[in-house]
């Protein structure tokens, strides 16, 4: 572990002004992560590398000193748009080259990469590295941004500068070449990734994959929450199994591999592509019983319809003649409804014939949570809202939610209350972990899911009638109807 780097770069970056921070999006790599990437690469001679936003330097100094142990001259590009981080990196990359025993040489871009890339692609041959490694910036990039017209300009629609990063240097390398990234995980399923992972699965063979068990301690120096993981690509192979490794940290102690193919990876007939990451200690197949899409039960799902603010001129009193009842995940608590509850957003809407359109009727409905606190224990969380809770003739449900209905109606109530059961359950909670990294459930994931029958739903709610449901009594139905 280098120390000496690791101090540098907490130097830096505190020192880096926060609302620059936040523009650049960018997270520094800790040496021991940064050791462990260099790992992961073929080292065959010669190495022509490219590191973009390459902050102080952690990895083309990681890269280059493994690369030294294995006889590879090094050609390093670097690119590092900050002028602060830019010096660091220039003693970083002088210290590297010193440093060699051998044909090291690195250039450092003091500009856009996103402009040169993509000018690369498209004007000059651009396909002329072997490897990649990468920790690229966290920010989102707008529709009509400048850099999202370049990226477009030579076939790449992403929502993001990591993907945009590791799209580029895909496009980029040989035929052969090794890709080795550290990025959010949100990559792996959700409708707005899809292009890349599209793009990224149609150019790349995915070697291995590393999943950090503990969400905070990767980036620890730095509070960053967000999920990563290690991606291992090879562009242009020829796709086989895929190693799947673990630790709780950065430190790599408790280091663990398995072998997966990649049909456990990436589903033969997903249209989403959604990638799973299955670990030694998860399931990486739903329950038996879990075969029928929501269009084969005849069931949808959507985002709640109701964005508050837009309706704000509709908002009224509960108690009010034509209110509407106004749903919001603070309604629910422990599996518990309550409403109305004192709260800083309304509890109900003025019934109008201009807001019906985002309203459902009186009806049976599963709702889940879109976003869960990132210390809770379970991701998917689910609740019945039955007909009988409230008297109103619709129901407003706000956009925190996803919504389980039939043709905007609701279910039969065995339906609703079995499907509630069945979302809560502790296989399914493990399931949805294995392709989804983040806290958030988006309506695209549930859709990509696969359900029991409609009939099984409906047995699961008579097991369950007249007993309050616990997590376990939840897990034992679920067991005995795939028993029975």
């Amino acid at each position: 572990m280098n120390l000496h780097l690791d101090q540098v770069r907490r130097e830096a970056s505190a020192l880096l002004d926060s609302k620059r921070r936040a523009e650049l999006g960018q997270y520094m790599t800790p040496s021991s992560i940064a050791e462990f990437m260099a790992s992961l690469f073929t080292y065959n001679g010669y190495a022509k590398l490219l590191d973009a936003g390459a902050g102080v330097g952690s990895l083309t100094s990681a890269f280059i000193e493994k690369a030294q142990r294995e006889g590879t001259n090094v050609v390093a590009e670097v690119w590092e748009i900050d002028p602060l981080l830019g010096n660091y990196l220039t003693t970083t990359l002088a210290d590297s080259m010193a440093q060699g025993s051998g044909n090291i040489s690195a250039h450092l871009h003091a500009t856009d990469f996103i402009e040169d890339a993509t000018s690369a692609i498209q004007f000059e041959s651009a396909n002329h590295y072997t490897h990649a490694i990468l920790n690229p910036p966290y920010k989102k990039i707008t529709s009509h941004s400048k850099h999202r017209k370049l990226l477009r300009a030579v076939g790449i629609e992403t929502v993001n500068l990591y993907t945009a990063f590791v799209a580029l240097s895909i496009l980029m390398m040989r035929e052969g070449g090794e890709i080795v990234a550290i990025i959010p995980r949100s990559f792996c399923n959700g409708s707005y990734y899809r292009p890349f992972r599209q793009l990224l699965l149609r150019h790349c063979a995915i070697q291995q994959l590393h999943l950090f068990e503990s969400r905070s301690k990767a980036f620890q120096d730095d509070d960053v929450l967000q999920e990563n993981i290690i991606l291992h690509l090879i562009k242009g192979g020829k796709q086989g199994s895929v190693t799947i490794s673990t630790s709780l940290d950065a430190q790599f102690t408790d280091y663990q591999q398995a072998t997966f193919d990649i049909q456990d990876i990436v589903h033969a007939n997903d249209a989403e592509q959604f990638i799973r990451i299955p670990t030694t200690l998860t399931h990486t197949h739903l329950p038996a019983l879990c075969i029928h899409t929501l269009q084969e039960l005849g069931l949808a799902v959507c985002t709640g319809q109701v964005v508050d603010f837009r309706l704000k001129d509709y908002w009224c009193e509960a108690n009010s003649d034509d209110a509407i009842p106004l749903l919001y995940p603070h309604h629910f608590s422990h599996g518990e409804f309550s409403w109305p509850k004192v709260h800083k957003k309304p509890n109900a809407l003025r019934h109008s014939p201009e807001i019906e359109k985002w309203l459902m009727p009186r009806g049976h409905y599963v709702l889940v949570k879109r976003f869960s606190a990132k210390e809770e224990r379970r991701r998917l969380v689910a609740y019945h809202l039955s007909a009988d809770e409230l008297k109103a003739s619709h129901f407003g449900f706000e956009n925190h939610w996803n919504v389980f209905h039939i043709d905007k109606h609701g279910l039969s109530e065995d339906v609703a209350k079995g499907l509630s059961i069945f979302l809560n359950s502790t296989q399914l909670d493990e399931h949805f972990r294995v392709f989804s990294g983040h806290t958030q459930v988006n309506a695209t994931d549930l859709r990509n899911m696969r359900y029991p029958s409609l009939k099984q739903l409906g047995e699961l709610a008579r097991r369950a009638t007249g007993s309050a449901q616990t997590q376990t009594s939840i897990d034992r139905l679920i067991d005995e109807l795939e028993i029975a």
